[in-house]
């Protein structure tokens, strides 16, 4: 069986089209649309017309880009740029009307527990009780688990494109108090989600996301290019002197840092400084870098609890009011 999974993220939108063995999904072809709709969307606004047009367009390549490769309609979602936009309704209609495909919204907790499953899979059973940090752009997921999907799963309005906006848009680069600012910020709205997660006492800990895989570059890890099993850790120490190095450039110059890339170089600030308070308030000292997330979640459940799941996702997509999180009375959990 071959698969396709469309995700529309802050900055690009994203096509792995995979096949299913032994309930793996191995990806046959990768391609990425780049939209950058984190920096022309700020948070609450509706999204521009012709970004909606871009956007349309890019999901419509993708889904004739998964047939050439034998794969049915993709599986395709969008994550807080268009889950929190005002004009929701009218993006996911406009898409399905111009390409045939059902783009959806993930509610922030689907999405925590989708990339936990992902990481799960990953990491192996031996990781034992499991803690998940995830950055997007508009929100960070934080999830807690010891089987096969969490025990605790938490999103929360701490996106690195959407702090970027809050507190650097007018400074390059910011000011010590405007990065004291936004750790404040931070520290005050993890606070008991951090609490929950230090009493629980993860045997692991992972993050995930191209934020965390470019911060995890940036503090030592190995470059792609060594392939996903090289395994990359990322200390909370070294974390703590990469926020200095990028608080002291202007974003131009992050862009020349290690692992940054210019796309991301503006919003890597704010994406260190959440992922440092969120291991200090945690405690956890070390993470490891995972490079299956989301897009390997949605793919996994698709496998393992067959299109019916899938299909119940679209379908509360097409009531008027957002979808409130419901995945696990959509199947149930086999540990």
């Amino acid at each position: 069986m071959r698969i396709s999974v469309v995700d529309v993220g802050s900055n690009t939108v994203r096509l792995v089209v995979a096949d299913a063995e032994a309930g793996v999904p191995l990806p046959v072809h990768t391609a990425k649309w780049r939209l950058r709709l984190a920096e022309q969307v700020k948070p609450g606004a509706a999204i521009p017309g012709e970004a909606v047009e871009r956007l349309a367009e890019a999901v419509a390549d993708a889904s004739r880009t998964a047939a050439r490769w034998g794969a049915a309609g993709p599986l395709a979602f969008a994550t807080a740029v268009v889950r929190n936009a005002p004009n929701r309704e009218e993006v996911l209609r406009t898409v399905r009307g111009r390409t045939g495909v059902a783009l959806c919204t993930l509610p922030g907790e689907v999405e925590a527990e989708l990339t936990f499953l992902g990481a799960r899979r990953w990491m192996g059973w031996r990781s034992g009780p499991l803690a998940l940090l995830d950055i997007g752009g508009g929100s960070l997921e934080v999830a807690f688990g010891r089987g096969r999907l969490p025990d605790f799963v938490a999103s929360l309005p701490l996106g690195a494109a959407r702090l970027t906006h809050e507190f650097f848009a007018d400074q390059d680069p910011p000011s010590p108090e405007m990065v004291r600012a936004l750790r404040r910020r931070v520290r005050h709205q993890l606070r008991d989600v951090a609490a929950r997660i230090r009493w629980e006492g993860p045997r692991t800990a992972v993050v995930t996301s191209r934020t965390f895989q470019q911060l995890g570059r940036l503090c030592g890890a190995a470059p792609g290019r060594h392939g996903p099993f090289e395994e990359r850790r990322m200390d909370r120490a070294a974390l703590r002197e990469a926020v200095g190095r990028l608080a002291a450039l202007p974003a131009a110059e992050r862009a020349r840092l290690p692992g940054i890339s210019a796309p991301r170089a503006a919003q890597s600030l704010a994406g260190a400084v959440v992922g440092h308070t969120a291991m200090k308030l945690t405690g956890i000292r070390a993470v490891t870098v995972c490079p299956w997330a989301i897009r390997e979640g949605v793919l996994l459940r698709h496998i393992e609890d067959g299109a019916s799941w899938w299909a119940e996702i679209t379908r509360l997509n097409e009531s008027p009011a957002p979808p409130e999180p419901v995945p696990l009375r959509i199947a149930t959990a086999r540990n």
